[in-house]
């Protein structure tokens, strides 16, 4: 079928390739393709689902293998557990490696806590004007402990980065094809160097860095429906957020006027 068109021939937009990193995610990643499966709005496009298997020591990988169901997925296996930075950085590889210019490119947890209902918003952003759509996240069912160190990180982030974005670490994004591609013509290995959880909110500093057009769209956050823990090490994460911090700005300091 010709990428961006339906089964009527009726052009119904770009391209969609989700990359998903899945550590351990055997008890979500079934409701996970139930839930795209759902989603009529896909149908109507060319699309497709990239599972990077994060090292997993559960049937993570065997599930996607398995699967019959009407979603297009493959999965990667990354063999050990190398963390979501190298999960998205393959990710991107293999979707960029087929995908046009004007596809786009979609990032969720794999274990289900993004509301898919706020999808269609984000990708009207991103057909529009917006280089990335982030997830302004509407937190539910969350402890009061993991909110507090969510706003203390990111309001870090946001004021030593000079960052505008409200959410500055949710996996649920939606980008342009070509604002990753001029990310890594402009960085290259290094667009992702962070292997924990704060690669996303280094992946905006950089992408802001050379010029992307960033929106935000409010979507529910419920860990809930989530089956197990959190796979995020808070202290350790915090850690790496400042590492982050001081690489960047020690980079802007160097970096030829």
């Amino acid at each position: 079928m010709e990428a961006g068109r339906s089964q009527s021939g009726v052009a119904s937009g770009p391209e969609l390739v989700f990359v998903l990193p899945a550590y351990n995610e055997e008890k979500n990643l079934p409701r996970l393709l139930d839930d795209l499966a759902s989603r009529t709005e896909l149908m109507k496009r060319t699309y497709r689902v990239v599972i990077v298997d994060d090292g997993s020591q559960d049937s993570t990988a065997a599930i996607v293998d398995a699967y019959e169901g009407p979603v297009p997925v493959e999965v990667i296996r990354l063999g050990e557990n190398k963390g979501p930075g190298e999960a998205f950085r393959v990710g991107f590889d293999a979707a960029l490696q087929t995908c046009a210019d004007d596809a786009l490119i979609v990032t969720l947890e794999s274990d289900s806590t993004s509301d898919l209902d706020a999808l269609p918003s984000m990708l009207a952003r991103a057909e529009q004007e917006a280089d990335l759509v982030l997830a302004s996240w509407l937190m539910q069912n969350v402890s009061a402990r993991r909110r507090f160190l969510s706003a203390a990180a990111g309001y870090v982030v946001r004021k030593m980065l000079h960052l505008e974005a409200t959410t500055v670490s949710s996996f649920f994004r939606v980008y342009r094809a070509t604002i990753l591609r001029r990310g890594l013509a402009h960085y290259g290995d290094q667009l992702v160097q962070e292997r924990g959880f704060a690669c996303k909110a280094e992946l905006l500093a950089k992408l802001t860095a050379v010029g992307a057009r960033v929106e935000e769209v409010e979507v529910d956050l419920d860990w809930t429906r989530r089956t197990g823990k959190s796979k995020m090490p808070v202290v350790r994460t915090m850690l790496c957020y400042w590492r982050m911090i001081v690489r960047l700005r020690s980079s802007r300091a160097t970096a030829p006027a």
